[in-house]
């Protein structure tokens, strides 16, 4: 089974954590990946929509592609709640001390 070009390119740009689109293309090229333009510019979006990538403008020619990773917020709260529910559960058997 063939691996898709999506998954070749979004494998490329995770490797190197930043780059621009020609060393992109370059990359892909130089492995073999030869396609067009317009074929590129839709992974690259295709990728962006799923929120996999991020895409940013450098220069009116080239642009900075970068793994997107999305921050996990901790919410105090559900934390404290959640250690007094293990508290609270552990304490429930009897005979257990800590």
């Amino acid at each position: 089974m063939a691996v898709p070009i999506r998954n070749t390119v979004f494998d490329k740009i995770r490797d190197a954590g930043s780059l621009t689109d020609v060393d992109l293309y370059k990359i892909l090229t130089k492995e073999g990946f030869t396609m067009a333009e317009a074929k590129f510019n839709k992974i690259l979006l295709d990728l962006e929509i799923l929120g996999l990538i991020k895409v940013s403008w450098i220069t009116k020619d080239e642009r900075r592609i970068e793994v997107f990773v999305e921050k996990e917020e901790v919410d105090e709260v559900d934390e404290q709640n959640k250690e007094m529910m293990e508290k609270d559960y552990e304490a429930s058997f009897p005979g257990f001390e800590k």
